[in-house]
C-alpha cells in the first residue's frame, strides 16, 4: 500500500480516523487532534501495558482494534512505538493500521529516531521525562497484578524486604535487584509545549537534585504526532498496515515491516 492518505480528493475531505495510543500521549494526542483536518475519533490504553509480558500487551492492543466496527473508519492509527515488541505480531482486520517506525516512545517525543539516538550516546545514563510519563507514572488494579515487576516480587516496598529479611539482607537484595534507576545518573525532560506549567519540569529537577544527578531539558518536536493524525504518512516515517497483514519487527532502520498475516516468518 502506497504511503499518503488512504484516499485521493480535494484539500478539504476530512478521513475518518480511529486513534488508539497510549496514555503516556494523551495531551500531545488531543492537541495534534484539535488541529487535524480529519475526523479522529480516541480511544487510550493504559499506560500499564508496558510493564506486562509482550504478549499480553499485543493481546490487549489486538482487543482493541478488533473491536472497532469494520468499515467505520479508513485507517486506524496507532498511538505506539513498537515498545519492547508489543506491536509484534498485531494485524490489521478489516482496516489499515498506521504505526511510527519507532522503537520506544522517546523517538516520538524527539521526533525522530535519530535525533533520540544521537542524543542517547551522547548522554548514556540518562532517564527521560514527560508530562505523560510523570502524570500517569505506573500500573494499576488488574494491570499491576500482571506486571512483570509483580510476578517477579520486585515491586515490594523497602520495609516489606526488611521485615522479612532484616535491615542489612534488604539492603543488599533492594541494591542488587529493586533498584532499577541505579545505572541513570541524569535526568532528561521533554518539554513538548502542551503542559500547563512548570511543576512537571520542576519534579524532574528536583529529582534530580535529590539523587545527585545532572539534568537536562529538551525541546521536544510534535511532527510525528501531527503527521500521524493529519495523514501524511510518509513511508520513512510511518508503516501502512493493509488488512490481512500484521506488525513484523525487523532487525534494521525500518524497525517494522507488514507481511500476509498467515505467513510464519
Amino acid at each position: 500500500m502506497p504511503a499518503g492518505r488512504l484516499r485521493a480528493g480535494p484539500q478539504d475531505a476530512a478521513l475518518r480516523l480511529k486513534l488508539i495510543s497510549c496514555e503516556i500521549f494523551h495531551r500531545e494526542m488531543c492537541a495534534v487532534v484539535a488541529r487535524s483536518p480529519n475526523q479522529v475519533d480516541l480511544e487510550f490504553m493504559p499506560k500499564g501495558l508496558h510493564d506486562i509480558p509482550a504478549a499480553d500487551m499485543r493481546g490487549n492492543l489486538q482487543a482493541a482494534v478488533d473491536r472497532t466496527p469494520a468499515g467505520a473508519y479508513e485507517a486506524i492509527l496507532l498511538g505506539y512505538a513498537l515498545c519492547n515488541n508489543g506491536l509484534h505480531g498485531l494485524t490489521a482486520r478489516t482496516t489499515p493500521l498506521v504505526l511510527p517506525r519507532a522503537h520506544d516512545c522517546i523517538s516520538m517525543f524527539l521526533g525522530s529516531k535519530e535525533r533520540y539516538r544521537e542524543y542517547f550516546f551522547a548522554n548514556p545514563g540518562v532517564y527521560f521525562k514527560t508530562t505523560g510519563w510523570i502524570e500517569r507514572d505506573k500500573a494499576n488494579g488488574e494491570l499491576r497484578q500482571l506486571t512483570i515487576q509483580h510476578q517477579a516480587g520486585m515491586d515490594r516496598s523497602y520495609q516489606d524486604l526488611v521485615d522479612q529479611y532484616g535491615e542489612e539482607n534488604a539492603r543488599f537484595l533492594y541494591e542488587q535487584l529493586y533498584d532499577m534507576t541505579r545505572h541513570y545518573k541524569q535526568i532528561t525532560f521533554i518539554e513538548m509545549g502542551v503542559e500547563p506549567d512548570d511543576r512537571f519540569e520542576r519534579q524532574s529537577r528536583e529529582l534530580a537534585a535529590e539523587r545527585g544527578w545532572t539534568f537536562d531539558k529538551q525541546i521536544g518536536d510534535m511532527g510525528l504526532f501531527q503527521r500521524l493524525v493529519n495523514g501524511d504518512w510518509n513511508a520513512k516515517e510511518y508503516l501502512v498496515v493493509p488488512p490481512g497483514h500484521r506488525v513484523v519487527a525487523t532487525q534494521d532502520e525500518t524497525i517494522v515491516r507488514s507481511e500476509p498475516a498467515g505467513d510464519a516468518g
